[in-house]
Formats: structure tokens, sequence, C-alpha cells
């Protein structure tokens, strides 16, 4: 009798328990959203698993609904919060629910009460953050376990050794960001926003999950190709590993065995692949990656990756230009410069689908190539790439600016260098190490690009030099746009809105010459305008056409520059921004301003141009 009281019961109080819920969390009004908005889920938010290149069964996403607080800088743990935050979704964004910023005299916290047992014996539990902007210390029931500084690169704790008896746990994080107010990275962000520079991003804004894993465990994975010997180079990295245990490495091309080699832990695993399929933009070819701990025969841990057989190189034409080659062709590269922002979670995609669509819809464009500028992505957004063929031009982001730039090369007297205390030198060798070696894995990122424009750049040569030994995989743009280096690969001029090049003859020698920034063509969209007026372009126009017929004109004029020593472009810019209203789609991503199959046979044309003919 009681089981059918409490039955009816719950029957009645079900839709108001979920109207409860859902009343938890409102989108934040009075900005333009994108399409994808309505679609997330407060209950379950982002739910894929956030790390593709390297993937576990056993996890646990803690996205979703979090209490929090904000509070004066060095206040203590909160007892009491002010209310939910979705997670993960800065506090500044539409999409957190909140729509408020912190400052550098304030911190954010977090809590979530957890449901999660204390492993099994000889198993360890970590709790993973994706990203969170800038300062992080994590609490597992009222005890510190680390600290974290950095806003773009993912990181970990074990804590194992916290948790209590039960299946409750409550974890509490405290993030302090000063934005522009500090020297770390913080790419476009501002206290004031205005022209190019964007609003605050504080605290989580990539996912957050649980996984368990055995006391000896695989923690990261080193996949090259070696194209020049048709083989791949795996090396496993492992904790706690006993003596005995071994590491199996299987490779698979459309589930088929193609490779398999066992080493100990910790050494590479050379596979060779007979008659190996080569990636680029026309065939996206990943191979499967299947790495098993072992002892004898039993499987300790495994991990399931996968890797591409793919080359960046340079090397010169038979004028004796240096030239960017995939593979040893060339292929003239052409994208958008990406900054990757949404109008309403600002650094985060509301949903997978709408992480996809800015790549897809620049593919269908007709680029191969993004520039991701001054901001890193999930790994989820790289994989994407990976599998569909897209080049990726990867930005450190900026921070600790005040140097003068002088974009003419070969100038001398106005370009300096950013002199850094050395907490702030410390803190930009630290954080563009752990963002390459997050990235390492994507085979789509073939640039690295250290410093943009000078902002804060510092100590070029160094920094250069260390970046080109540290990943003699790819090719180092050094200096993007100004205060130029020979150090690096490339030599990268900007200019708006024209296309234009250094002169080969001088310039293309020793290093690659691409446009790393030209065009910016404003067109605002009544109804998709982060504000109504006052918004910002480097050349604008009145409508759809006369915007289309000056893109046709740079276009035009670019093609001349290939055969004369070009071997990349990169238009500004995918979609407006904020007050910038130069994108290829609104900031909402309702509009596209070019017809998609207009670009992409323009850009065709781009790509035809035979080098051999000159």
């Amino acid at each position: 009798m009681l089981k059918r009281i409490l039955v009816v019961v719950l029957f009645f109080c079900m839709p108001f328990l979920l109207f409860a819920q859902a009343n938890e969390w409102q989108i934040v009004a009075g900005k333009i959203r994108s399409t994808w908005a309505d679609q997330v889920d407060p209950g379950n938010p982002l739910p894929e698993y956030p790390r593709p290149q390297m993937e576990r069964a056993n996890w646990q996403t803690l996205n979703g609904l979090w209490s929090y607080a904000i509070l004066a800088k060095g206040s203590p743990r909160p007892a009491t919060h002010e209310g939910n935050i979705l997670v993960p979704f800065a506090v500044e964004s539409a999409l957190s629910g909140v729509g408020r910023e912190v400052g550098t005299e304030q911190e954010l916290w977090y809590r979530k009460i957890v449901q999660t047992a204390k492993p099994r014996r000889n198993e360890r539990l970590l709790l993973h953050f994706g990203a969170v902007d800038w300062e992080t210390e994590v609490f597992v029931n009222g005890t510190s376990v680390g600290l974290h500084q950095g806003g773009f690169d993912p990181f970990y704790f074990d804590i194992t050794d916290y948790l209590t008896s039960g299946r409750s746990q409550t974890i509490d994080v405290r993030v302090w960001d000063p934005t522009d107010d500090g020297p770390q990275p913080r790419g476009k962000q501002v206290k004031s926003p205005h022209g190019i520079w964007y609003t605050p991003v504080t605290g989580i804004w990539q996912s957050v999950w649980l996984e368990t894993v055995p006391e000896s465990h695989i923690t990261d994975l080193r996949n090259t190709a070696i194209v020049d010997q048709n083989a791949f180079s795996i090396r496993p990295f492992v904790q706690s590993a006993k003596p005995g245990q071994r590491i199996r490495v299987r490779v698979l091309e459309a589930g088929k065995l193609v490779g398999e080699r066992e080493v100990s832990p910790g050494n590479e695993a050379v596979v060779p692949v007979a008659n190996p399929k080569l990636w680029s933009p026309d065939t996206p070819v990943l191979y499967d990656v299947e790495v098993i701990l072992m002892e004898g025969r039993r499987v300790v841990d495994q991990v399931k990756s996968y890797a591409a057989m793919r080359k960046i190189s340079m090397a010169t034409d038979k004028n004796g230009i240096q030239r960017m080659m995939l593979n040893d062709e060339f292929l003239f590269q052409y994208g958008p410069l990406d900054q990757g922002w949404w109008p309403d979670g600002l650094y985060t995609a509301p949903t997978e689908e709408a992480l996809l669509f800015d790549i897809v819809k620049t593919q269908e464009m007709g680029f191969n190539m993004i520039r991701k500028h001054v901001k890193v992505e999930p790994a989820r957004w790289y994989y994407h790439c990976d599998r569909l063929g897209m080049l990726v031009w990867q930005d450190m982001p900026s921070g600790d600016m005040g140097n003068r730039w002088e974009s003419r090369p070969g100038v001398l007297g106005k370009g300096t260098e950013k002199v850094r205390t050395t907490e702030s030198e410390s803190i930009f060798r630290k954080e563009w190490k752990a963002i390459m070696d997050a990235n390492y894995h994507f085979p789509s990122i073939v640039v690295w690009v250290p410093f943009n424009e000078a902002w804060g750049q510092f100590k070029t040569e160094e920094i250069v030099d260390w970046t080109v030994q540290y990943d003699p995989t790819r090719l180092v743009n050094g200096a993007s746009g100004g205060n130029y280096t020979l150090s690096g690969q490339i030599m990268d001029m900007h200019n708006y809105p024209d296309p234009v090049m250094p002169d080969p003859q001088i310039w293309g020698r020793q290093q690659i010459i691409v446009l790393g920034e030209y065009g910016g063509l404003g067109l605002p969209v009544e109804g998709h305008t982060w504000q109504e007026k006052d918004n910002w372009g480097y050349q604008s126009f009145k409508d759809k056409t006369e915007l289309s017929n000056r893109y046709h004109q740079l276009i035009n004029d670019l093609k001349p520059l290939i055969p004369m020593g070009l071997s990349a472009a990169i238009y500004t810019q995918t979609t407006d921004v904020e007050v910038e209203v130069n994108g290829l789609m609104t900031y909402d991503r309702k509009i596209l301003k070019f017809d998609p199959d207009m670009l992409k046979a323009l850009h065709q044309s781009l790509y035809d141009i035979n080098l051999s003919e000159k």
C-alpha cells in the first residue's frame, strides 16, 4: 500500500520537480544568441568524451549545474553560495546563467557534491579540467588537492586520498583571473571591451570529468608520423609502472591490423605501416591506435587513440624561393582568422554541433586551413579538424603587452621588445610548453605561432628557436605581422584590406612568405549584431553585393602573388565578434554574408595555380 502511495505522489510531483530544476538556470537575456543556445541541456551540457586523442571507457562527466559565489580575493572557502552556474560556461557568459564579471580584486568559487564511491584497491580517481582561466585551486572534502595556473591547457589531480567513505564527495574550486591587469596569457580578453578586444572570460570554460584508472596507468601518448620511413612513432607514458610490465601498440586501418609492436613502458614504439595513406585536406585518413599496458597476459590499462601520416616542411621551388610543403608537395594554404568566440558561451561553443559548425562551414566555403587566433580550443575541435582534413595554424594566446609594434619588414627604430618581469617570462614559457604538449597529438596543426603583432613579444629569437627545437615536426611562424625575426621558417606580413607580400627576392630565400592577415571587410547585419550601432570593420559596406564584389577583387589581387612566392594567406575573419563585423558569418552564425558555393569556386582558383608554369 505504501509503495502505491509513493508511486502516485511521484507521478503528480515529478512535473513540478522538473520545472523547479529547469528554473535553477536560465540563459542571461540582453544579447544575441546562436541557434544552439536553446538546445543546451542544463542537466547534461556538452556530454561528449572530452579527450578523443586518448580515450578511456571508465569516466563520468561533471558538467552541469554547480553552486557559485563571488567573494573578495583571499576570502575563506564559502559555506553558502549565491546561486547556480552552468559548467563549463564562463561566469561572464549568458549560458552560465550568471552573466557577471569578477575582476582582479575578487575570486570565483564553485561547489559540486559528486556521487562517486572510493575506487577499488589498486585504482585511482582522477579529476580532470579541460581548461580554467586562470589560477585554479581545487578542494576535495575541504582539503586543498592542488593549484594550477594557466587558462588554456588541461590539467588533473589525483583525488583518491582525499575521498571520504560513502558516495557523496564535495568538490570546491577557487578561481582568480586578473584579465589585463596581470601578465598572464589572455588572448583578446580585456576589462573594458572595445574594437578588437573582447569580454573577460573567468573560470571553468571546458569540460570537467572524473576518470577511474588502475594504479599503473597510461598518462599520455606522443604520436608522430615518420612519413619518410612509412612508420608511426608511438611513445606512451606510464604512471607507477611495475617491473615486467609491457606496452603493446596496435595500429589499425578501418578495423584491420596494419602494424603492431611491444615495448617497455616509457619507450618509443616505432610501428612500420606498409603503403601508408597520407593525410591531407583531400584525404584526411586517420589510423586507429590501441595502446595496452600488459602484465603477463593480463590487461592492466588500455586507451584508444589515432594517428595520421602527415608531413609539413619547407623546400625551395625552381626559383630558389622557400615554399610550404605538405607531404613534400606544394599546397597553397588559405583560411580565415578564427577567433573562436560565441555570443552566448564566449570561449565555449554551446553544443558539439555548434563546435563543429564553424569548421564545416569554413570547409564548405573552400578554405583548407584555419588560423586559431590567440586562443586554444577544446581537444574535440582539433579532433574534428583531424577527421575532416582542416589544416590549423595555432597561436599562443597573447598577454603582458605594452611594447611597440613595427609592421614594416626591415625597418628599425620603432619596434621594441617587451621587457618582462621574471614572473611574466616564467608564466609565458610554462604555458606555451603546456599548450604545445597538450596539442602535439593533433596532425591538423601544422604551424605554431608564438607571437602576433608584437603583443607582449620578448626575447624573440630565444623563444622562437626553442619552439623550433621542441617540436621539429611542425613549422614555426615566429613573429606574425611585425617585429620580424629570421628565426623560425616563416615570414608573415599583415596588411588591411588588400593583399601584399614582401619582395621574395629579399625575404623568400631563407623563409616561407605568408600573408598572415588581410581583408577584414565589414558588413553589419541588422538584428544580428552585438550592439545596434558603432560596429567596426577594416572597410565597411552597405550590402552583400558590394561586399562580394570587393572580395572578388581581393582574390584577383591575391592570385599573382602565389607564383611570385606567396605560400599562404589568411582572411579576417570567420565570424563577427562583439563589435567587429568583418566576419564571413554573423556572430550568432545565423547569416552567411557570402554565397558558400561562390566562395568555394573562387578559392579553388587559388589552389589550381600551377607553379611549374612560371
